[in-house]
């Protein structure tokens, strides 16, 4: 199996190298950059699996960096900051992010939410299926949702959600079972994370007839009677 490859992007160099020295204890491979400009060219030069991503830095900070990496990209991204308040939390997962760690950390937090993050997006990669459902088609491999052949743009976040809604076709879930599987356990940001994504995944797919409000409970995917 080859070691986890991943990209530290921040503009210090001292929190580089102790970010690379815990992760490569802990056997994974690392490339360092300083800035996006210096992050986009290394992500043009070989493959990662994974971005641990700073957010304060001159000229261009690591929201935009995010925005920037998933115009092409869905690599889990996990920022990696000092800024703690809940809404730098809520903005760096809404743009994209797959988890978000405060500094000062713990190298096995840091080792141990890698790996959490790494098996969540797994669990859309590995799995080659394409599965239809009534007018929406998902194709699990390339992360992709059409509806009627048309293409829907969605976040990983979304895709994720909707992805879960689909493999418990009918079954009532909760708030706290969705936000557990698609953010993580360790998530601290609000139950309306998920109402608030529940309901633009209902705007793009252009229905709202196949994610049902479950009063008291939560949401279930199912495809309508004709």
């Amino acid at each position: 199996m080859n070691p986890i490859n991943v990209l530290i992007i921040d503009d210090e160099e001292d929190m580089r190298n102790l970010v690379q020295m815990y992760l490569e204890n802990s056997g994974f491979l690392c490339t360092h950059a300083s800035s996006g400009t210096e992050a986009y060219k290394q992500m043009q030069e070989q493959n990662f699996d994974l971005v641990i991503l700073d957010i304060m830095m001159p000229y261009e900070d690591g929201y935009a960096i995010c925005t920037n990496i998933r115009t092409c990209s869905q690599i889990p991204i996990i920022f990696l900051s000092a800024k703690g308040e809940e809404w730098d939390k809520v903005r760096g997962l809404q743009l994209g992010g797959d988890d978000y760690i405060v500094k000062p950390f713990s190298p096995g937090e840091l080792v141990a939410r890698i790996h959490a993050v790494l098996r969540r997006t797994a669990l859309v990669k590995n799995d080659e299926e394409t599965l239809k459902l009534g007018k929406i088609t998902l194709d699990k491999k390339g992360r992709r949702v059409s509806v009627e052949g048309e293409t829907v743009p969605l976040t990983l976040k979304e895709f994720e959600l909707l992805l879960f809604l689909v493999q418990h076709n009918a079954q009532a879930l909760s708030r706290e079972q969705l936000l557990e599987f698609v953010w993580g356990m360790d998530y601290h940001g609000s139950l309306r994370t998920v109402d608030t994504h529940i309901k633009t995944l209902r705007m793009k797919l252009g229905t709202g007839d196949y994610i049902q409000t479950i009063w008291g409970v939560g949401y279930k995917f199912e495809v309508p009677a004709t």
